[in-house]
């Protein structure tokens, strides 16, 4: 991961609406929600919802499937995973023992 990388799936999440909506898709899992669902779950205009989907998918933090006529969301872990790691490259100043409370990701 790169810090241009990083910076674009801050930003992406720094919105109230769009760290919303990744946490609902993180909640359901990586199998996907569709468009519609998410919009009716969180009660937002599909208008309002496409917008923040395509920035949440820019910053790679999600991808898309379609079946048949609905798109499906779901959140890119490796992404995540990948994000928590350039956090906490060199923690602790390489000591080991000191960040084994914090549980890094694979």
């Amino acid at each position: 991961m790169d810090q241009p990388f990083a910076i674009d799936a801050f930003s992406a999440l720094a919105h109230d609406t769009r760290l919303e909506i990744f946490r609902l898709l993180v909640q359901r899992g990586p199998a996907g929600t569709p468009a519609m669902e998410v919009g009716r779950l969180l009660n937002i205009k599909p208008s309002t919802l496409s917008g923040h989907l395509a920035t949440l998918k820019r910053a790679g933090l999600v991808s898309t499937e379609r079946h048949h006529r609905e798109i499906q969301y779901a959140p890119r872990f490796d992404a995540v995973n990948a994000l928590v790691r350039f956090l906490l490259k060199d923690c602790c100043g390489g000591d080991e023992s000191a960040c084994a409370g914090i549980g890094l990701p694979d």
